[in-house]
Formats: C-alpha cells, sequence, structure tokens
C-alpha cells in the first residue's frame, strides 16, 4: 500500500448498519457513517444539538474534564449562533484579500526554499507545524513572532506523548490566551482579541470569557487539521509526481484538486452531537441526551456518493465532501485553510519536482471499532527542485 494512501475503515459497517459506536470516557457515542445521514443529522440542529449544556460534550474525545470554556460560535446553537456568527465571519474572509494572500505566499515560499536546501526535513514539525502556525498570525493579525510560541507548543495543544486528552497542556493555551485577552483590553491593537473586545452582540459587549471562546475555537479548531492537511499533501505527491505535473501544466484544475485531497484527507474524522430528543437513525433508536457523532471522514468516501471514493481524483466534478462540516456549524476557518492549500500548492508546482519518502510513521486514531490513519506521525522527505 502507498505510505499516502488513507484507507477507509468504516466501509463494511457504513454498508451493513449505517452507524459504528464507541465508549468515550464511559459516555456512549454512536458514530454515523453514511452521507445522507450525516448531512441531514448536521442540518437538524434543533434535534441534533451542539450547545447542550456540558462545554465539550459534543467533541470526540469529549473534553469536558479539560475545559469549561464554551467554544463559540461552535458550541452555541441558532438563533443566538447567528449573532456570534455574523460578528466574527467577516474577520475569517479576510483570506480572499491580496494583501493577506500575499503574506502567506511569502511564509510558504520561505519554508519551501529552506526545504530545498536541505537532504532530509521532517514534514509535520518542521514543515507543517511551521506553516500552520506562521499563517496564524496572518489570520489573527498578530506579530509574525508569536509563531516562535505556538511552534515550541508542538503539533497538538490538547494532547501530550502520553495522554489523548492532557489538562495541564490545555492549560498553557488557556494561560496564553487569557494573557492576550488582558494584553489587548489595556493596550488595543488591530488584532483579533481587539477586535473581540471592542464588538458587541445583541447591543451589549463581549465578555472576556466569550472573547476567550472565540480564540479557543481558533487555535484549536485549525491546528492539527492543518498539520494534517499539508502533511498529507506532500506525501500524496511524494507518491504521485505526476498530479503535481498535472497541476503545474493544467492550473485551472488547482481548486478542484484542492477540494478532492481534502475530501480525501478529512482531516476532522467527526464531530459529536447531543441529541435532544428520543430520536432513530439508520432504522436504529437513540435516546435524547446521548451522543452522536457526524463521521465527515466516512461520509466523504459514501460509494452511493462518490465514484472510485477511495482513489484521489485530482479533477473529480461531483465532490459535495462534508470535510468542513455540513449546515450550521460548518468550519469557519474554511476560506483560511482553502486559500493557503492554494499557496502551498502553486510554489510547490513551481519550486519543487519531486519529493522522496525517506522515513515515516503513521498516525492512528483509535476509535475502538475503528482504526483510522489521520496522517503521520513522522514523515522524512527530500524535496527536489
Amino acid at each position: 500500500m502507498n505510505k499516502s494512501a488513507l484507507p477507509d475503515p468504516f466501509e463494511q459497517a457504513r454498508l451493513d448498519k449505517g452507524f459504528g459506536e464507541m465508549n468515550d470516557q464511559n459516555d456512549p457515542v454512536k458514530i454515523l457513517l453514511r452521507l445522507k445521514d450525516v448531512r441531514k443529522s448536521a442540518k437538524n440542529w434543533k434535534a441534533f444539538q451542539s450547545g447542550g449544556e456540558e462545554v465539550g460534550r459534543i467533541v470526540v474525545p469529549s473534553e469536558v474534564h479539560i475545559r469549561d470554556t464554551r467554544q463559540i460560535p461552535f458550541e452555541v446553537d441558532p438563533p443566538q449562533h447567528a449573532s456570534y456568527r455574523n460578528l466574527v465571519e467577516p474577520w475569517f474572509k479576510r483570506p480572499l484579500e491580496k494583501e493577506y494572500q500575499d503574506k502567506l505566499k511569502a511564509i510558504v515560499e520561505t519554508v519551501i526554499e529552506g526545504a530545498l536546501k536541505e537532504d532530509v526535513i521532517e514534514v509535520v514539525e518542521e514543515f507543517s507545524l511551521v506553516i500552520q502556525s506562521r499563517a496564524l498570525t496572518v489570520l489573527l493579525n498578530t506579530p509574525f513572532s508569536e509563531s516562535k510560541t505556538w511552534i515550541d507548543w508542538g503539533t497538538h495543544v490538547f494532547r501530550s506523548e502520553e495522554s489523548a486528552l492532557d489538562g495541564d497542556k490545555a492549560n498553557i493555551l488557556y494561560d496564553y490566551i487569557d494573557n492576550e485577552i488582558d494584553r489587548a483590553a489595556a493596550n488595543p491593537t488591530d488584532d483579533l482579541y481587539s477586535k473581540l473586545l471592542a464588538s458587541e452582540i445583541d447591543g451589549r459587549k463581549l465578555t472576556k470569557e466569550e472573547v476567550k471562546g472565540v480564540m479557543i475555537l481558533t487555535f484549536a479548531g485549525g491546528r492539527d487539521t492543518v498539520i494534517n492537511t499539508i502533511t498529507n499533501t506532500i506525501a500524496y505527491f511524494a507518491e504521485h509526481p505526476e498530479s503535481l505535473k498535472r497541476i503545474k501544466e493544467n492550473p485551472e484544475i488547482t481548486n478542484t484538486a484542492i477540494e478532492e485531497l481534502i475530501r480525501y484527507f478529512a482531516p476532522l474524522t467527526h464531530m459529536g452531537r447531543v441529541v435532544t430528543k428520543d430520536t432513530e437513525v439508520c432504522e436504529h433508536a437513540i435516546e435524547a441526551q446521548s451522543r452522536v457523532s457526524l463521521c465527515w471522514a466516512s461520509a466523504n468516501r459514501d460509494a452511493k456518493t462518490f465514484e472510485n471514493p477511495n482513489d484521489v481524483v485530482i479533477d473529480r466534478q461531483i465532490n459535495p465532501h462534508v470535510s468542513f462540516g455540513f449546515g450550521t456549524h460548518n468550519c469557519l476557518g474554511a476560506t483560511h485553510a482553502r486559500t493557503l492549500m492554494k499557496i502551498i500548492l502553486g510554489v510547490l508546482v513551481n519550486k519543487v519536482t519531486t519529493i522522496d519518502i525517506l522515513d515515516h510513521e503513521d498516525n492512528i486514531e483509535d476509535l475502538d471499532q475503528f482504526k483510522r490513519k489521520v496522517g503521520f506521525h513522522v514523515l522524512k522527505v527530500k524535496f527536489n527542485a
């Protein structure tokens, strides 16, 4: 099997029952696997709730034991969700601006040009994490020097070598954000912290706790996912140089290729919801206050919608993937992620001919009955100019 391949562990269960099951810290989760069910449930926010009383319970694994700040607007349901979303959405559309894109391009070119000078580079820590962290300074409009702090945190903000949920490590992020909010309150700048502190919602100023909720989501939601996407992209083009060449010769398919890579990689496997009333999914009863997860990764491989779902088809024309979610809670950072990917591909096709994989260690996510490769713990490569 190719090193860059991400097999579909959900296929048989998706065909047989349409759902899977896992035990998450003694809080069971039904995993919805079919695209139709995932989309329908994501859209039905009244029955499948994101808000809920317990902060962090919709995340899988649950974060109720390491977080008491509600992530905004992610853990807020309509109608209040719209007020928060309308407030922050213009900020997260800034990647469409030329000045923003020029800053990202300078970051990406610097990293790729540096990689070309090395005999070996470890992609996860020395390439993807660096690009993700430096690009985040553009999204937040904070000093470039802050990226050094975020790089030093490593690839995960809630996870350590010993634990899938590390409260001590999570507190590093929370304390950092608290300090930055206090700094912005005392000395406002043009960064996102200051923007939020100066904003109003429903006729009142945002509280510091609400600002913290937006910032936690911004840091946590766009870290592992972006790192995995960049790393998997490098692995894919290492084993498929013909695809890199094809994009260079046919730049008009770049956006299509990006959507296909994001469909195939599905950097976030799934996201949970809390069921508000007794209901039924896949002809299976689900009790009120129990948890389900919307499995984006499985839905993206549903053969009822995607022809040859386990292949990367870089010019795929019909591609209603759900890697950025679906319905009310679609990903705020999608524009930033797509823009960053477009710039990475543009620089790669102009500066890199081939990439050699020298060593790798897969990153396997354990979902009880399912074991899913989400990317790599280690990926050592040689970039060739």
